[in-house]
């Protein structure tokens, strides 16, 4: 009986184990967050015949039903330019562990009489983790090194997603409000 010289059964068992190891490390799940000029921004713009007044109404019970808890003087609401800025927050939890992050953004609505424009801009990031204080974060910088293949940390990816998500979920709850 021939027996199979050892190279060679190393060298099976290698191509047999290589592909379990590259797909292992390979994370193929992409994260579609939409970018303007380098810069995270949810946008939509959609034409509506209800009337500048109406739309206006609307928007704004929408912003201050999702957005109840306005920083003291930061909600600008003009009714007369069609016009609402504030700051949007929510929180993604990011781990099984309990650390979470809060992410803080601008949110701007303008309403015309044809239409209206909404648009999620500026976050910034704050992780909440047992024995780390830190203050808010431009996302980008981390959006940035996370797309190169550089994560901060293994959270990352449910941080990302979670900003997606959420963001998505606010903009669809908005246009469903504006559009019915």
């Amino acid at each position: 009986m021939k027996r199979t010289p050892l190279v060679i059964l190393y060298f099976m068992v290698y191509c047999l184990v290589l592909p379990a190891f590259a797909f292992a490390q390979t994370d193929t799940a992409k994260i579609d967050i939409p970018m303007k000029k380098g810069k995270v921004n949810y946008e939509n713009t959609s034409k509506n015949i209800a009337g500048k007044a109406e739309l206006f109404q609307r928007a704004r019970h929408w912003f201050s039903t999702v957005f109840p808890d306005q920083p003291e003087g930061k909600a600008v609401i003009d009714e007369q330019a069609g016009t609402i800025n504030g700051i949007g927050l929510f929180k993604v939890i990011a781990s099984d562990s309990g650390n979470y992050y809060w992410l803080k953004f601008n949110v701007s609505i303008t309403v015309t009489d044809t239409g209206y424009t909404y648009r999620a801009y500026n976050y910034y990031e704050k992780p909440i983790e047992k024995g780390i204080t830190n203050e808010y974060s431009k996302i980008e910088y981390r959006w940035w090194d996370y797309r190169q293949g550089y994560p901060w940390s293994v959270e990352d990816k449910r941080l990302f997603t979670g900003l997606n998500n959420n963001s998505r979920t606010l903009l669809t709850s908005f246009k469903t409000i504006m559009d019915k």
